[in-house]
Order: C-alpha cells, then structure tokens, then sequence
C-alpha cells in the first residue's frame, strides 16, 4: 500500500540516537552509528522521531510500505522488557547526557593528597559526536580545546572545564574541518561564552582558526578568549 512513512538522510544523520529513543513503536534503530528504519510496519506515521532530530535528517515521504502493524509492535515491545536494557544507539561514546555533579568542597589544606575530581558536565566531548541541539548547550559557557591540553595542563578541569560545557578535538589527526559543526552550535543555541584552548605547535592553529570562523559566520557577538598551553605544561598567554 502507499502511504505516509519517515524516511532517514544518512548523510545528514550524526549518530546521536535521539530519534531511535522517540519512537516508542521500536521502528527506529541505530545500525553502524547511523539511525535506520528497521521495519515499515512498525511505523505508524506520526512522526515522534521528527522533532527531537538535530540535524534535520529525518522527514515524511509517501511510498508502498507495509500497513502499520500495532499488534506486531505490542509483541516486539512486551519482548524487550524481558531483555536488559540497552542503549538506543547501540554505542555509549554517542549517547548524549548531562552529567550532574555534588558540589563537594575540596579541603585541600587539610588532604593535599585527595584526588581531582572531574569537572565534566556533559557527554559526548568530541566536536564530531556531539548533537547540534543537545539540552547542555542552553546558556553555556562553551570550551572548545584541542584534546592534548587536558593532558599538558595539570589543573585543567578546575581551570578550564568547570562550569562549561567541554569540546575537544584535534585538528591534526581529525579528518575534517570543526568550522561547519560548530558555527551550527553556536547559530542553534543560546552561546554566552566561548573559551578556545589550544597547544603552542602550529597544526593547534586549525582549532583557533574553526572558532574564529564559526563566531563570524554566526552572526553573533560572544565574548571569546584563548589560551596556548607550552608542551611543558606552561600557560603563554
């Protein structure tokens, strides 16, 4: 029969697994990163996957498709209750989330010896897997760093991640350009601060150059620093 039935653009897709939690009929699923519909009869229609889509990749289209088949999806939803539970997107370094933290005082004089604790307040840090349109980034305070400094730099969570919401990246080794991802962040969500930390070698240039870009091509006006961090752990400026 034909009729109306969502169809999947897997070149817009980004992997993130927000469509696949939406569709209560289980017709949705994540298959080597990328959403795909599974099964056409387990597709009523309505569209509960479109809204939650950051990238747009998901629309109506009219095709011969199986009738929506809600018996079939009542057995296929009894069935998984009975299995563990699993992530929609069958791969946890994709799975957006917001990560609250307890506002422990750290004593330091008292245990100078006590461990960091992470400052880390979202998932998924790497500029490639991150959604467009995750929650987190709702006033932020955005750190976009090359992923080297977390490790030159002793005190970075305190001094750099704590009450911002964490990128990381490295232009060097990443086979694309950050510029385009991440002008749609900044266009998409209500920015209200963008620090950029990066290593003193010249390839560390690339993550500057997408930040500059992006808050040019943005059309917003939000404050920005950067930071260089020396191989030796030193700050330069």
């Amino acid at each position: 029969m034909i009729r109306k039935i969502i169809n999947i653009d897997g070149e817009k897709c980004n992997g993130c697994g927000l469509c696949a939690e939406a569709c209560h009929e289980g017709a949705i699923g994540m298959v080597d990163g990328k959403a795909k519909l599974l099964r056409d009869d387990y597709c009523d229609g309505l569209g509960d996957c479109l809204p939650v889509c950051p990238t747009g990749a998901i629309s109506f289209t009219e095709r011969e498709a199986a009738a929506f088949d809600e018996k079939a999806v009542m057995e296929n939803k009894k069935s998984k209750e009975k299995e563990p539970d699993t992530l929609p997107c069958g791969c946890p370094g994709t799975q957006s989330k917001k990560i609250t933290r307890d506002e422990t005082p750290c004593h330091s004089s008292e245990a100078p010896s006590a461990p960091s604790v992470s400052q880390l307040s979202q998932w998924p840090v790497q500029i490639q897997l991150a959604p467009v349109n995750a929650p987190y980034f709702k006033d932020a305070h955005l750190l976009v760093a090359a992923d080297c400094t977390a490790y030159a730099y002793g005190n970075f969570h305190n001094e750099f991640i704590k009450n911002r919401v964490a990128l990381i990246g490295c232009p060097k080794l990443d086979p694309v350009d950050y510029t385009e991802k991440l002008t749609e962040i900044i266009k998409s969500n209500d920015i209200k601060s963008v620090a950029v930390v990066r290593m003193e070698v010249p390839c560390c240039g690339g993550i500057e150059h997408a930040v500059k870009t992006a808050l040019q091509n943005s059309g917003k006006f939000i404050p920005w620093q950067i930071t260089t961090i020396a191989t030796d752990g030193r700050i330069l400026d």
